[in-house]
């Protein structure tokens, strides 16, 4: 795990990654503003991830708060952004 702080909720992922497209699709639909971090096309964003979440799965979605999930469900993601005040 790493002590890297985000100013808003960013998400890694790509697009060839279903649970990341659910993923974005949630946030798109919620109107959260976020980061969207392409694993693929930034070359270090992998092992930002990995650093972060101690997995090598994606998405990987921080909040502003420093809590963390990888590949969480809608409704987990969905309650915690509620909980925290991003949605």
């Amino acid at each position: 795990m790493t002590d890297a702080t985000f100013d808003k909720v960013t998400m890694f992922g790509a697009d060839w990654c279903r649970d990341c497209r659910r993923s974005k699709a949630l946030l798109d639909r919620l109107g959260v503003d976020y980061d969207y971090v392409d694993v693929e096309a930034d070359l270090s964003a992998a092992d930002r991830a990995e650093a972060i979440s101690g997995r090598k799965n994606i998405p990987v979605v921080v909040l502003p708060n420093g809590k963390h999930f990888v590949e969480p469900s809608d409704a987990e993601l969905q309650a915690e952004l509620e909980a925290t005040g991003a949605v």
